[in-house]
């Protein structure tokens, strides 16, 4: 940033320069040894303060690249306080403003994922109690099927006992009857 500080700087100190020039081309015959010391004195504080104009222009400038840098790598803190009162000002106000807005963005965002997922959460949390509960019913049903068919084998075995105790009885009966 110190390219931005030496353009301000630049002309300022070219035109104090140019300047002394002028006053010492006018009569250059004329002039004492206290007049080189005048113009001497006068070339360091043109220098001085094309610097110090530079430098005090640039730093704002610099101070709101240096935030808008960070801002925009994610660094939603990000502010810029100028104790100046002209547009620079004005400027890291609305930058401010507009970090702010950003950062509430994104806590607006994050709160709302929570949101979601909490009732996302709720919701699976119901359904895996459905699912338990109807899991639980197939194995209940399962066992009773399970014990039914139990029952219905040793039945058909009775049956089956049973028809050949009939047929024995027939068998009985028709000797009898013979």
């Amino acid at each position: 940033m110190k390219s931005l500080t030496l353009k301000i700087a630049l002309p300022i100190i070219l035109s104090g320069i140019f300047a002394v020039a002028v006053f010492a081309a006018l009569d250059y015959n004329k002039m004492s040894f206290w007049f080189y010391i005048v113009i001497l004195s006068l070339s360091v504080y043109i220098f001085s303060f094309g610097f110090a104009t530079g430098q005090n222009i640039s730093s704002p400038i610099n101070e709101l690249l240096n935030r808008a840098t960070k801002l925009s790598k994610g660094d939603l803190s990000s502010r810029v306080y100028l104790e100046t009162k002209d547009e620079f000002a004005e400027l890291a106000k609305v930058f401010n403003k507009i970090a702010e807005e950003l950062q509430t963005t994104k806590e607006q965002g994050q709160n709302a994922e929570k949101t979601v997922g909490i009732k996302v959460q709720a919701q699976t949390q119901d359904l895996q109690e459905v699912i338990n509960s109807l899991e639980q019913k197939v194995r209940n049903r399962t066992a009773e099927l399970e014990r039914l068919s139990k029952q219905f084998e040793v039945l058909n075995l009775v049956i089956k006992t049973k028809e050949q105790e009939i047929g024995q009885l027939k068998q009985k009966i028709g000797e009898v009857k013979k």
